[in-house]
């Protein structure tokens, strides 16, 4: 028999400390690159963009909380676009996208994350409903219609799409909250599961534990869409570590979580087979954008990746208030995985 009690002492969270960001890894200098100052209607926080390269454009979907920054208070969410053409100075569409959800239950559409796949843009996004968290999936035939092609039972989010098939099957990646599951703690793993068409998903399995993340002790997740190199998949994710010891951090009277970006190195015709994970942060909450004057300070969440010859371009929310931008050789990021796993 199993011992619960060793086991919920086993995953009790202990207190990670410092961390630092990858030497490999360098942030822009116009950083932020978007605020709430560049959204031409209402705006209190912009992060987590959907960020893709799309008919020669780069296209940006950003979650926006809207309301008073000034005053602390937030009124609502939906989503913005925005075009750029170098990935760095962005232009904000002058409204926000159209609710596409017609489900009756839907309280807000957030966090999304974008890529072309099979050469159709897809956006995939999380949805909070009266009955749980659902994570959505939608084909944008353009920005003012969407075919929705799949909604998850709850509780899921932050589910990311590969690019291509693999092996004839559509791949993605996913973080399901099983609580009670977990011995009734928040500790969140990253899955893989796969379909034919979009629509229908399954043959799920743990890609990445909570365990198997030395700076973890709550939850690992999907962040931007995998990128496609010869010798394997590039995958970008968060970690999150939680210290009960912090104390006021942001707007909340109590923030105790501290959010990271990890990198992993997947088999390019198996993905389930993990080849390495980088055992730091690429990315640590460091700069001040990052670490203070935020909704949810020491907070970097990436959702966003393009390749550009050698260099990969990555768009992270920062202290759930702006969006950045981070840039990292493909060979130095793969050499962290293979060489410090």
């Amino acid at each position: 028999m199993i011992d619960l009690q060793k086991l919920m002492e086993l995953f009790k969270p202990s207190p990670i400390g410092e961390l630092k960001s990858s030497g490999k890894v360098k942030r822009h200098p116009k950083n932020p690159i978007l605020t709430r100052e560049h959204v031409p209607y209402s705006s209190a926080l912009v992060f987590n963009p959907g960020v893709c390269k799309y008919k020669g454009k780069y296209v940006m979907v950003f979650r926006n909380d809207h309301g008073s920054f000034e005053e602390q208070r937030l009124e609502g969410t939906n989503l913005g676009l925005a075009f750029s053409d170098d990935g760095i100075e962005w232009k904000v569409e002058p409204k926000p996208l159209p609710m596409f959800l017609r489900e009756p239950d839907v309280l807000r559409i957030y966090d999304p994350r974008l890529n072309v796949v099979e050469d159709e843009l897809i956006m995939s996004f999380a949805v909070d409903t009266l009955h749980g968290i659902r994570a959505g999936i939608a084909i944008v035939r353009d920005f003012e219609n969407f075919e929705v092609v799949h909604l998850s039972i709850p509780d899921n989010r932050n589910v990311v799409l590969f690019p291509r098939k693999i092996n004839n099957r559509y791949v993605r990646l996913e973080r399901p909250f099983p609580v009670y599951g977990r011995l009734g703690m928040e500790r969140f793993d990253m899955w893989m599961s796969f379909s034919l068409d979009l629509r229908f998903w399954g043959e799920s399995r743990l890609l990445l534990a909570v365990e198997d993340v030395p700076f973890a002790n709550c939850k690992v997740g999907p962040g931007a869409p995998p990128i496609e190199t010869e010798a394997g998949w590039l995958v970008i994710f968060h970690a999150v570590d939680v210290d009960s010891n912090r104390g006021k951090n942001g707007w909340e009277e109590k923030w105790t979580k501290r959010y990271s970006a990890g990198v992993m190195f997947l088999d390019l015709n198996d993905p389930t087979k993990v080849l390495g994970v980088y055992k730091q942060p690429i990315l640590a909450p460091e700069a001040e954008y990052e670490i203070s004057g935020g909704f949810r300070n020491n907070v970097i969440f990436p959702t966003g990746a393009v390749l550009e010859e050698e260099e990969v371009k990555i768009y992270y929310g920062a202290a759930d208030t702006t969006i950045c931008l981070a840039t990292a050789k493909v060979k130095d990021l793969i050499e962290l995985c293979l060489t410090n796993s």
